[in-house]
């Protein structure tokens, strides 16, 4: 007997009957460009009484800080992982180098700090970030792990637009989760309750004026078929990376939309005059197919859920007073895109989704697994080596029976065609995550204009938390192919001092040209303690936290890769 079976039935009823609800949460904030992010297992409050649930979060008990960050600023990041097991931190939707990107690759052993940093090109936009860890994505997120980011620009601040953040312009990530008789998450596919911003039946003031909501989809799997309980309309102003030309008005007599998991939309509703009402954001997943994740409705199984195929409150929205100055319209335009022309493609490289049977290695959807390219995702395997500078389109062809939300990283991309006719007009801003659905063909095209590096790849995968553990992933490298030479391993001949230290370590390299790709630094028993991509060395390092003793400082080569090591002491 599932604990919140009552919760569920309360949370979809009609708005006439009474039940109560809880504040919603709004996360914290960090601005500037320089961020310490600690995560942590840790434990919260999430039902109204009883046992405290264990959960994962980012300098609190759940979640994390939203990260303010500015177009054209190098930001740093300082991640510590305090978790019992590795962990990845993904900056989902972020244009950066993939040494920093956060992915299966980039793996921070428990105890371990990671400080990857990079330029901010992306333009203003709601982005995420969350764990990546090869086979525990589902287990982490399911803990709470994640975060907002918004990033801005001048060309968004120029707007007026509602930007009072937690007043008129609200962040809300929509999950569910399966909440068991001892009041813990079950690491499954769907849940039994729907959270926002991680509460319960939750409930917000919205001031008596146009609002903007920027909505997450968080969850393991769920789409949420998204609208409110008096069918009124919105804008739809941005997408996954950022915002629109021109706003797109959402209306008629069920105005919804569809957001999958991973997805971001950012819509503008209209609260005027409307002080002392109250009305629900929900989700309108009674009219999905059975093949749309949270469409399906299974008794039984690893899949059952009271919420599948049902229509349910997500969060309260109560219409208090309208603030000083006030937003009272919409803009007319609002951004200047510039995308990629096909006639400039210079391939169409088609991805393949697929059902496979005969599996042996996914221990839920197995003998069954969704893949893609035919292929179960391994570390070994560069699925795609992508020219630096190429524009390219991509055709995701699907013959699986199921819908799946694909996402790449590196770029943002912009929807050509969905089964051969033109996206909606609110799918045509630039993009990072698309639904396909079974038997159809998305197509879009991106440009891979930067950051080459064979090194480590950057991933396209299912959003599916679940899928993508099991293996419906590949990963592809961006090559500078003018500078492809066979170059000789060498060892970077290089000094630290002072040695010992208790402050801060510097570099003398002999060769003054020489650059490094990756810092590690490691304790006598091996294990990784300190880890930098493309460190900046000039102002030394910090070593003023670390423990007293004997570690080892491993340079890696930026052209050779190859690794050169040093014995350092900390006193």
């Amino acid at each position: 007997m599932k604990l919140f079976y009552s919760i569920l039935f309360s949370s979809i009823l009609t708005i006439g009957f009474s039940q109560s609800y809880n504040n919603m949460w709004i996360p914290d904030t960090l601005s500037g460009t320089n961020f310490s992010l600690s995560i942590r297992d840790t434990f919260a409050q999430i039902t109204n009484s009883g046992n405290q649930t264990i959960t994962g979060g980012i300098n609190g008990k759940f979640w994390g800080p939203t990260l303010f960050i500015n177009k054209g600023d190098i930001v740093h990041m300082n991640v510590t992982n305090n978790l019992n097991d590795s962990t990845t931190i993904h900056w989902h939707g972020m244009h950066l180098p993939a040494v920093m990107d956060g992915g299966p690759h980039q793996i921070i052993p428990p105890g371990t700090n990671w400080q990857p940093y990079w330029e901010v090109k992306n333009q203003a936009a709601t982005l995420w970030y969350h764990p990546h860890m090869h086979e525990m994505s589902q287990e982490q997120i399911t803990k709470g792990i994640g975060g907002f980011i918004i990033v801005r620009d001048a060309e968004e601040s120029a707007l007026a637009l509602p930007r009072k953040y937690g007043v008129d312009d609200i962040p809300i990530v929509i999950t569910d989760r399966d909440i068991n008789t001892q009041h813990q998450f079950a690491i499954v596919p769907y849940g039994d309750s729907i959270l926002a911003n991680m509460t319960l039946r939750a409930q917000y003031p919205v001031p008596a004026q146009f609002v903007r909501l920027r909505l997450l989809n968080g969850a393991i799997e769920t789409s949420y078929n998204l609208g409110f309980s008096d069918n009124r309309s919105f804008y739809v102003i941005g997408t996954d990376g950022g915002l629109l030309n021109a706003p797109v008005l959402i209306n008629g007599t069920t105005p919804r939309y569809l957001l999958s998991a991973g997805e971001r939309v950012e819509i503008m509703v209209d609260f005027s005059g409307q002080a002392g009402s109250s009305v629900f954001l929900k989700a309108y997943n009674q009219s999905l197919g059975n093949f749309i994740p949270g469409g399906e409705s299974f008794p039984n199984g690893p899949f059952a859920s009271f919420l599948g195929h049902t229509n349910y409150n997500i969060v309260k929205l109560n219409v208090s007073s309208a603030t000083a100055n006030p937003i009272s319209s919409v803009p007319a335009t609002l951004a200047n895109n510039s995308y990629p022309l096909e006639q400039n493609s210079a391939l169409t490289r088609t991805i393949t989704i697929s059902d496979s049977t005969g599996v042996t290695s996914v221990p839920i959807l197995g003998p069954n697994a969704f893949i893609l390219g035919h292929q179960l995702f391994n570390f070994n395997t560069i699925n795609h080596t992508i020219p630096l500078n190429q524009t390219e389109v991509w055709e995701l062809k699907s013959t699986s029976v199921f819908a799946h939300p694909f996402h790449i990283h590196d770029v943002e991309f912009k929807i050509l065609t969905i089964n051969g006719a033109t996206p909606p007009t609110y799918q045509q801003g630039w993009k990072d995550v698309v639904l396909v659905e079974g038997g159809k063909t998305v197509r879009f095209i991106a440009q891979f204009s930067d950051y080459a590096d064979i090194t480590h790849p950057f991933m396209y995968h299912c959003h599916i938390a679940l899928h993508e553990d099991e293996g419906m992933m590949g990963q592809f490298i961006v090559e500078d192919q003018a500078g492809v030479t066979e170059i000789a391993k060498k060892e970077i001949d290089f000094t630290v001092f002072p040695n010992p230290s208790n402050d801060r370590i510097f570099f003398s390299f002999a060769d003054k040209n020489t650059e490094i790709y990756y810092l590690s630094l490691k304790n006598l028993n091996g294990k990784t303690i300190l880890m930098m991509p493309k460190p900046d060395l000039k102002n030394g390092i910090d070593v003023s936290h670390f423990t007293k003793g004997v570690y080892f400082v491993e340079l890696m080569d930026q052209e050779t890769k190859t690794i050169s090591r040093k014995k350092i002491i900390i006193d």
